[in-house]
């Protein structure tokens, strides 16, 4: 009969494997590169603000190794996040999950691509959740507070829950063992927001 642990390992295998699924790394100007999400089939894309800042030309490289090129469709640095479209479809995606519903204590998973190592995972559990977090700068934001250990390149990949279901977007550390995420009801009011703007100039 399984152990726990080899019962927990079976079961997280499917799981960080569709986590990896929707997983791109971005490349911006040659001079490093972090991670991505992919949102939509049609490439949409979210990573965070910093990952795409002014460092030159984007290309984000798929799931399959495939490289684009990406086009920026909005950013927003105070809450750290970024909009990018690829010229692809049928991309793969991650089921989309409840932020709301997160407890402190509850098991997740970061998928990025730490120290240039594509598509490492780490797990932790989540510390808090929510707006006035301490130790955090523009605090007056909702993040998720997690103890894990997420580093350079973790930002802007999948942050998910044991379902494999997408809960939030990595984004910053805090210290060896504390890392930020934009919790998913945020980045969907972003990316609503972009889209909508984005449909206001092309109907121009």
């Amino acid at each position: 009969m399984p152990t726990l642990w080899e019962q927990l390992n079976t079961e997280m295998s499917p799981v960080v494997d569709r986590a990896r699924g929707a997983l791109v790394q971005i490349q911006n100007g040659g001079e490093g590169f972090g991670a991505g999400t992919i949102w939509h089939t049609d490439g949409l894309i979210v990573t965070n603000a910093h990952v795409i800042a002014g460092r030159g030309m984007l290309r984000v490289v798929l799931p399959d190794r495939q490289t684009l090129p990406a086009t920026v469709i909005a950013s927003d640095p105070d809450r750290d996040l970024a909009a990018l479209m690829v010229v692809a479809s049928d991309l793969p995606t991650v089921e989309l999950g409840n932020s709301r519903s997160l407890q402190p204590g509850q098991w997740v998973m970061a998928v990025g691509h730490p120290w240039g190592v594509a598509g490492a995972v780490t797990g932790g559990v989540v510390i808090g959740m929510g707006a006035g977090l301490p130790e955090i700068p523009r605090a007056h934001h909702e993040w998720i507070a997690l103890d894990l250990h997420m580093r350079p390149g973790h930002s802007g990949g999948p942050l998910v829950d044991v379902a494999g279901r997408l809960v939030g977007i990595n984004t910053m550390i805090a210290g060896p063992d504390v890392g930020f995420a934009v919790p998913l009801h945020v980045v969907a009011r972003f990316l609503k927001r972009a889209l909508a703007r984005q449909e206001r100039v092309r109907s121009r």
